[in-house]
């Protein structure tokens, strides 16, 4: 088999390397980001669509309606860390605006803490 015939998949067409489409890196610049976290394309987004990139073009068009990075992932056939990359970096560029999940305190409410000592009690 031929280098040429090993990348080619007749019916996906060509395929290229999730490490070629991030130019090697496997996390956002800044921080990571939730599965979960809601991604929405600007109106700088909007505005810059054809000049980008194909897979960020590609992000850019379906999250003119919200989507989390894992519904982007599914929904584009992309590989979730590949994702989570491209994402990243079109924070950074303003092309799209990221709603993370709230993140709960590490402590319980001090009402969970004391109807367990309650029940301890009660034993």
């Amino acid at each position: 088999m031929s280098r040429d015939e090993e990348w080619f998949d007749d019916e996906a067409g060509p395929v290229v390397r999730p490490y070629a489409v991030t130019g090697g890196r496997t996390r956002p610049n800044k921080g990571s980001l939730e599965l979960v976290a809601l991604v929405t394309t600007t109106s700088h987004g909007r505005a810059a669509a054809s000049s980008l990139d194909p897979e960020q073009r590609a992000i850019a068009a379906l999250c003119l309606r919200l989507q989390s990075i894992v519904e982007i992932s599914a929904r584009l056939n992309i590989p979730v860390g590949v994702v989570r990359v491209l994402v990243g970096d079109m924070l950074d560029a303003g092309l799209v605006t990221v709603h993370r999940p709230a993140r709960p305190t590490n402590r319980p409410e001090q009402a969970l803490i004391e109807k367990v000592l309650d029940g301890l009690q009660a034993l």
